[in-house]
């Protein structure tokens, strides 16, 4: 017998005692082992919920393809006269090159089939921006080099009428040139422009004939669906994805251009502007280099 001091009448077996404290450690263990497992189980649920996207955007492991440029199905033409996105063959004593004075902008032929040649004889021409003052892009062969040679463009309203007219510098060395609006020229939304970009190889021939591409450019408001995938992407190539699959061209274009400019050797960037071009057949100028 052994009895426990400070208490009264309360003696036990020594064996009873020992079991007793058995218990108790097994019982402790049981009670600190599964609250444990449960903590390490509930860790990965909390690590899930930190990588779901906000706002419908899209998560950083769900990045987003190359841009695609999609038709918009509105509106059907920007305007009754059809467009030329290809200079002509030499003229005007400009040299022959192996790639035409060439608009970066969307082509849509139209059904309309010549009987002669069973294909598609006119097409449209243009873009749609959401820019007050959007950046024009163009392919252009022609040097700096040559002599009395000038570019120029140029903007008018629908109904005719010059709202702009600049001389254009030809660039040092064939490639893809940005022409912006002057400050004091602005689009207005709703409203169709058509633009010239001419170039003459020899100014003292007074009838010398430029080689020229046309179009047609359209400032609209984006929809509220469009706005929110705009401001809950927050990679830059998602918002061009975004542009092109929505039919907005010159913001996308611009946009991909401004990567390319500040990123000249990033090989996605490059890869980028390939496919948006690619996707509206421009296969012919879409490896052309920036040039200022």
């Amino acid at each position: 017998m052994i009895t426990i001091a400070g208490s009264r009448n309360c003696t036990y077996p020594v064996k009873s005692m020992k079991w007793m404290l058995t218990i108790a450690l097994i019982l402790s263990s049981l009670t600190y082992y599964p609250a444990k497992v449960t903590a390490q189980t509930q860790q990965p649920a909390t690590t899930k919920q930190l990588v779901q996207p906000t706002k419908g955007g899209i998560s950083p492991q769900q990045r987003t393809s190359q841009p695609v440029f999609v038709f918009p199905k509105t509106p059907v033409r920007l305007s009754p006269v059809s467009g030329r996105r290809r200079g002509m063959g030499s003229r005007g004593n400009c040299p022959a090159v192996q790639t035409a004075l060439t608009a970066l902008i969307p082509l849509r032929e139209e059904q309309k089939v010549s009987k002669q040649t069973d294909k598609s004889i006119s097409g449209i021409v243009g873009g749609l921006t959401t820019s007050e003052r959007p950046t024009f892009w163009f392919y252009v062969p022609y040097t700096q080099d040559l002599a009395n040679s000038s570019g120029e463009f140029i903007l008018q309203d629908s109904a005719g009428n010059d709202i702009s007219k600049n001389a254009i510098a030809l660039p040092p060395k064939p490639g893809v040139i940005g022409v912006s609006l002057p400050s004091n020229t602005s689009l207005q939304v709703g409203k169709t422009y058509r633009w010239y970009l001419k170039v003459r190889c020899n100014q003292q021939q007074t009838a010398s004939v430029p080689i020229y591409v046309e179009g047609d450019i359209q400032r609209v408001n984006l929809d509220s669906r469009v706005m929110q995938q705009l401001e809950a992407a927050v990679d830059p190539a998602q918002k061009v994805a975004i542009y092109a699959a929505n039919g907005i061209w010159f913001d996308s274009l611009t946009m991909l251009a401004q990567l390319r400019q500040k990123n000249p050797n990033d090989a996605s960037v490059a890869e980028d502007w390939q496919s948006l071009l690619r996707s509206v057949n421009l296969d012919n100028v879409a490896t052309a280099p920036l040039v200022k």
